[in-house]
């Protein structure tokens, strides 16, 4: 048997750009895919956070380094720039592979860079609410 289980989350990040006109998909930033484990166009989940709006694209790399978050194609319309967003991808796992299992969770800043020395998930530290 098989659980899905959040595998990957860029928590925070914020909405560059929208491009209507785009063919579809999310633009993020190389180096935040990167340190997600998020390969390109893979299915991810994007919550927005001003707006409540959820939907499932997938990653297309921006420039690596450039902050980029952006919404692309239909999507575009479920977002504005300055939204606060989280992008998350999800694991089927068995039972064998859920012991110990940790999902990769990314903090970034206000630019959408990642944050060094982030905070350990799930630590005794409940007022980050990172999970």
């Amino acid at each position: 048997m098989h659980r899905t289980f959040l595998f990957s989350k860029i928590h925070h990040c914020t909405l560059t750009e929208t491009n209507l006109e785009y063919v579809g998909s999310i633009s993020i930033d190389q180096t935040l895919l990167d340190a997600a484990g998020i390969v390109p166009y893979e299915q991810v989940q994007v919550v927005n956070m001003n707006n409540g709006e959820r939907l499932v694209t997938y990653a297309i790399p921006a420039p690596a380094d450039s902050g980029a978050v952006e919404l692309n194609g239909a999507a575009a319309r479920l977002g504005t720039r300055g939204d606060r967003v989280i992008i998350m991808t999800y694991a089927q796992l068995t039972s064998e592979e859920i012991a110990g299992f940790e999902p990769q969770v990314v903090l970034v800043d206000q630019d959408n860079r990642v944050i060094e020395g982030q905070p350990v998930v799930n630590s005794s530290t409940p007022e980050l609410c990172l999970t």
